[in-house]
């Protein structure tokens, strides 16, 4: 049985990183299919929009009290649970011709994703013995920067192939599929009794859950002002029409960025970590101070990308060593966090834009990663240790 648990279950570990894809797939689908959900629905653009509002106050609202709700239930059974909620939701905004329903169900299908990123990161540090939790992590998370690199122009050519409610419909396909895989290629495990289960306050007190949830809201607050609004500060360097090709780059950055931090997490995480974060506060000094050409542009998207590639598999490593036992109610947390993140950077990067203008967000990202960096950089006994994972391991 040891043995088995030290080679990684790539079959059942690509499951979970399909979970994520449909996660992200189905909360940026909106983005690209805007014009034709507007028409189809008979509302304006602003309120198609509202689809990914209500997808994400979905995760964040549902997060907590759905981990918290399930934690006795066995784990496969809650992984199907939240693929089974991807595929009754997106077939309902297949066909609804309401609004007010769609919106439900993009609530509902946003409360399934908060549901499963509580569950993946647990879930593929079980299958696998403790030195290779991180590995297993990162191919885990392998979903999450291809659906954010491909996921607005997918939907948008799947839209356009298709029309909109058929790509919802493929969506829903793609969860039966998915299904499928997990009951062949998942191993189930019990769920919590009574007496192993935590209070959520008891969990956030645990030394080192806060200081990484603090740079999870910093780091993720700057990189969403960014992505948000990385258009404007296209527009700045002459490269308005290529939006989707500056995306690209940064998604491929990004999977070799996961890719690196799955050779490192074990071993350099704590380094890892400050060297991520003050990469991206490099290139946001460099935006801050110089005028940035459209080839200047692209390499700093680039190092962006590769130091955001392995964030979830770092930040999310460190808080379920953080909270041990209770791994999946502190990653329910970073749900929560993440979520008020990408909502905040919504607000900041517009109240930015409106007053001070597109040159205003490098200073606002370099001030972000500072405060980070300086978390990170302090949380030396708990949250972001120095030394191997693989020492850690060996102790316990």
């Amino acid at each position: 049985m040891h043995a088995e648990r030290n080679k990684l279950p790539i079959g059942a570990l690509l499951a979970l990183a399909m979970t994520g894809f449909i996660c992200i797939m189905t909360e940026t689908l909106p983005a690209g299919l805007l014009p034709a959900i507007s028409a189809g629905l008979d509302i304006s653009p602003s309120l198609a929009g509202q689809m990914v509002t209500a997808y994400a106050l979905g995760s964040m609202l549902a997060a907590i009290p759905l981990t918290l709700a399930t934690q006795s239930w066995r784990r496969r059974r809650v992984l199907l649970a939240t693929v089974v909620g991807f595929l009754i939701f997106n077939s309902i905004t297949a066909w609804s011709t309401s609004f007010a329903l769609t919106l439900v169900a993009r609530f509902f299908a946003g409360a399934a994703a908060g549901l499963a990123w509580s569950l993946i990161a647990g879930y593929a540090r079980r299958m696998v013995t403790p030195v290779n939790q991180g590995r297993a992590l990162a191919i885990a998370m392998v979903g999450t920067p291809i659906a954010l690199s491909l996921g607005v122009p997918l939907g948008t050519w799947m839209g356009n192939l298709l029309g909109w409610r058929w790509s919802f419909a493929v969506m829903s396909a793609m969860t039966l599929g998915l299904a499928l895989w997990i009951l062949i290629t998942v191993p189930d495990y019990p769920g919590k009794t009574a007496s192993q289960r935590e209070p959520i306050l008891a969990v956030l007190r645990k030394p080192g859950v806060r200081p990484v949830l603090g740079v999870v809201f910093t780091w993720m607050l700057a990189h969403n002002v960014l992505y948000t609004y990385i258009a404007p500060v296209a527009a700045q360097a002459g490269l308005e029409q290529s939006v989707d090709l500056i995306l690209l780059v940064f998604g491929a950055a990004s999977l070799l960025g996961i890719w690196i931090t799955g050779r490192l997490v074990d071993h350099y995480l704590r380094r890892t970590v400050l060297v991520s974060l003050g990469s991206f506060a490099l290139i946001a000094l460099l935006l801050a101070t110089f005028d940035v050409s459209a080839g200047g542009l692209y390499a700093a998207v680039f190092i962006w990308g590769l130091s955001f590639g392995g964030a979830a598999t770092l930040l999310q490593t460190a808080l379920a060593d953080s909270a041990g036992d209770a791994t999946d109610a502190a990653l329910s947390m970073n749900v929560v966090v993440w979520n008020c993140a990408i909502a905040g950077a919504g607000i900041l990067g517009g109240v930015l834009l409106d007053s001070l203008g597109v040159s205003s967000f490098p200073w606002a990202l370099l001030g972000l990663l500072l405060v980070a960096f300086a978390i990170a950089s302090t949380a030396t006994r708990h949250g972001f240790k120095a030394g191997s994972r693989h020492t850690e391991a060996a102790t316990h």
